[in-house]
């Protein structure tokens, strides 16, 4: 948690190889992100990492169950089985009855519902949500958040959520805030 500009995104960035950090090591299982190509980090994102970020950033021109399949079919599933895959995270996350509508066409609401599903429908180690009720009313968001947390626990994923947001902060199990590009010190039992 931390004002805007302290350097919460640039962090999420780090951690999942897209920008590598000026000095120290990212790691995933034993695996230093920071000592891989470019290429190998876009692979390992695309494996290991799910990504939610404030608007979503949906392809507008695809549908909710295209766009939350994408994952799965850029590793190798077949569209159908993508497809299938991602419906049901969709009908779990309660959009199943948009799923077939452009994403340019839902609500910010169902768009972000579809974001969590494609940061989910691969099943990743780690989840990194960027701001993910940012641009949401105050119900929707806790919709949003509830659904992403549950289900980050329920596949065994790691969580991390960055934001200014003090109620996304409080439901989380752990807090640390930063400023000017520093971590403080971690608030256990933030929740």
């Amino acid at each position: 948690m931390g004002p805007s500009g302290s350097g919460k995104s640039s962090l999420l960035h780090c951690l999942c190889g897209v920008i590598l950090p000026d000095s120290g090591r990212v790691t995933l299982d034993g695996t230093d992100l920071t000592g891989l190509s470019e290429a190998r980090r876009s692979r390992l994102r695309l494996e290991r990492f799910g990504i939610v970020f404030q608007r979503g950033d949906l392809v507008p021109e695809l549908t909710l169950v295209e766009n939350a399949a994408l994952p799965l079919m850029l590793l190798g599933r077949s569209r159908q089985a993508a497809t299938a895959t991602a419906r049901e995270l969709l009908d779990d996350l309660g959009v199943g009855d948009v799923a077939d509508r452009r994403a340019g066409a839902v609500s910010g609401g169902q768009a972000q519902r579809a974001a969590v599903a494609r940061a989910l429908v691969h099943r990743p180690a780690v989840v990194l949500a960027d701001e993910p009720t940012g641009s949401l009313d105050t119900v929707t968001g806790e919709v949003v958040l509830d659904a992403l947390v549950g289900l980050t626990a329920s596949i065994g994923a790691a969580l991390l959520v960055v934001t200014h947001d003090h109620r996304v902060a409080s439901s989380l199990d752990e807090l640390v805030t930063m400023r000017d590009g520093a971590l403080d010190a971690p608030v256990a039992g933030a929740r």
